[in-house]
């Protein structure tokens, strides 16, 4: 009874901490959108609808339907605007970001700010514990299946169709992970989801998935020229790892770090909360000297 007591606190520990670094993050985001400097970091306002055919529950979602300024029931009119059988939609507006151009922009800032890149092959946490850094940030991503003998880190396997279509405006998202999705430079049609695969070349199959689902909702798509079409593995993690630890090296030193990785496909929606937690626990952990 004591541990299902435990397990349940902890739960709802958790589900607070993910609420928090969704609201951190989508404030970070929509400040930047309100910005001057906003079409230099690629983040701007969209607008669009989440449909399904199966369940009133894919359309809701409990943490930002009350963050987004609009979240509201689709309209029996705005069910019909995609192709389809859709029985239960929502309309959302909230904040897109553009990562090949905000990736460039928030390195400008961070070495604007003093800070310095360097590159370098990392194995164990000992190869740059000789800088004597007073606390280490771990945003290694997948990387750290390796550097943290992570067990619970697993590739999450995605593949997107970029192509040219102007005309599309709004963000539709479907069921079985398919969406399609304006941005800055091209329109992504989307998507898969294939736990524990390192494959990193595109697969046709997917691509004809994605394409039959999207130009499903869309037929307008099929007129439209491919760009390019990628593949990513995203850091899987049935919760993501934010928090400190001591570690006692190999060369015998001991060594701060503060783990921030494992968001899976919430990278962009999240990492600036989580950023900034991982912050606060750093702050926390030098203040208090704490050995832990």
């Amino acid at each position: 009874m004591l541990l299902l007591l435990c397990e349940k606190i902890s739960a709802i520990f958790i589900m607070a901490l993910c609420r928090q670094w969704i609201t951190d993050a989508f404030h970070y985001w929509d400040d930047i959108r309100r910005s001057k400097e906003a079409p230099l970091a690629g983040v701007c306002q969209l607008s669009g609808y989440i449909y399904s055919s199966t369940s009133p529950k894919i359309v809701r979602n409990a943490f930002i339907e009350n963050l987004l300024p609009v979240y509201r029931q689709a309209t029996e009119e705005e069910l019909r605007l995609c192709q389809g059988a859709w029985k239960y939609g929502s309309f959302f507006t909230t904040c897109l970001t553009e990562c090949r151009l905000f990736l460039p922009y928030a390195t400008k800032k961070f070495i604007a700010a003093g800070g310095q890149v360097t590159r370098q092959h990392v194995s164990s946490f000992s190869d740059v514990s000789e800088q004597n850094f007073d606390v280490l940030f771990n945003c290694t991503g997948l990387g750290a299946k390796e550097l943290c003998d992570d067990a619970q880190l697993v590739p999450m396997r995605g593949q997107v169709v970029k192509v040219r279509a102007p005309w599309v405006k709004l963000a539709f998202y479907g069921d079985y992970d398919t969406y399609i999705l304006p941005g800055f430079e091209a329109v992504t049609l989307g998507g898969c989801r294939q736990y524990d695969s390192f494959n990193l070349n595109v697969c046709k199959y997917d691509s004809m998935a994605i394409k039959e689902r999207c130009y499903g909702m869309l037929p307008s798509l099929k007129h439209a020229e491919v760009v390019r079409e990628a593949v990513g593995l995203r850091p899987h993690r049935a919760v993501v790892r934010v928090e400190s630890e001591i570690l006692r090296l190999a060369n015998g030193r001991t060594q701060k770090v503060v783990h921030n990785y494992g968001h899976g496909g919430y990278g962009v929606t999240t990492s600036p909360g989580t950023a900034k937690y991982a912050v606060k626990i750093a702050r926390d952990l030098l203040a208090s000297n704490s050995k832990l």
